[in-house]
């Protein structure tokens, strides 16, 4: 994850805050030598995820011209406050803890998430509705995460094989995150964020979308809310793609880890210019790509 920036200066402070969440542990180390199944765990892989991007971030935006468009993908969408510039490095790592912890806390036992494609939207409402589960991600017309308690979840999915998904897979998630199964965890979240951002501005030049609905932020308070809240709330990432592609975008930039997110939107608009940094060899081959398209 960490391969074209663990050694460039002005990573070392994402590299620091994230440390002292981790109780310690370098995440550039974490990341060699920990399990699967401890990496996999909620509050270690968003601390990493969202230290991975940001990280990129610091060494990449002297390079990104402006203005832009930032949009998160579930824990992703706190980061992507950091890359708007609405939360200093420390805090937007300090808060993917506390997201976490709230999660960790609201969460009922033996619960996960599953993704169903080639199911239109009344399909997966109608095997959601009788097996118990909830829609915690709309990624396309067709693609969908689901949340639930296993149980449930394996019901559902075995009904959604027979409806003619074409790909289902169990997500290496142990909650139900974006669900109403963690009822509680979106209000304390909340009060967590006003404690430290109610003060906070919205830098020009950067416009951050909300991943429940993708609309822009255009205040403060109503976005906090809405940050908060997509924790037991599905999140329409299709709704953040197509804002992003109305504001006629050069380029998108995925800033991973991974590239799911650039594949999602090179299959929602064929023609546009879009990569992840994880396609890249190094951080000069970012610039250069950039450079071409500016």
């Amino acid at each position: 994850m960490f391969e074209l920036v663990e050694s460039v200066p002005a990573a070392e402070p994402v590299f620091a805050a994230a440390r002292k969440r981790l109780g310690g542990r370098d995440p550039r180390d974490l990341v060699r030598t920990a399990s699967l199944g401890e990496l996999h765990t909620n509050r270690t892989a968003q601390l990493l995820c969202g230290a991975q991007a940001l990280a990129i971030w610091i060494c990449l935006k002297a390079a990104i011209p402006g203005p832009l468009t930032i949009a998160g993908y579930s824990a992703g969408e706190l980061t992507a406050w950091g890359v708007a510039a609405a939360l200093d490095i420390d805090t937007t790592i300090e808060l993917i803890a506390m997201r976490a912890d709230f999660m960790d806390r609201a969460a009922p036992a033996d619960t996960g998430l599953a993704a169903v494609l080639g199911l239109g939207r009344q399909a997966v409402d109608e095997l959601c509705s009788r097996h118990g589960t909830f829609i915690a991600i709309i990624n396309a017309d067709d693609h969908f995460l689901i949340g639930g308690h296993v149980a449930d979840l394996t019901a559902a999915l075995e009904e959604a094989r027979a409806r003619g998904a074409v790909h289902l897979t169990r997500m290496p998630i142990s909650l139900a995150s974006h669900t109403p199964l963690l009822r509680g965890a979106g209000d304390a979240f909340h009060a967590a964020l006003v404690e430290r951002l109610s003060n906070s501005r919205l830098p020009f030049g950067r416009r951050l979308l909300s991943g429940v609905d993708g609309e822009p932020v255009m205040r403060i308070d109503e976005g906090l809310v809405k940050l908060a809240m997509q924790v037991e709330q599905a999140i329409d990432w299709a709704a953040c793609m197509a804002t992003c592609i109305a504001s006629g975008p050069r380029c998108v930039v995925e800033l991973g880890p991974g590239d799911g997110l650039a594949r999602m939107f090179t299959q929602f608009s064929p023609s546009l210019h879009v990569r992840s940094v994880a396609a890249f060899r190094s951080l000069n081959g970012v610039e250069d790509w950039l450079r071409r398209l500016f």
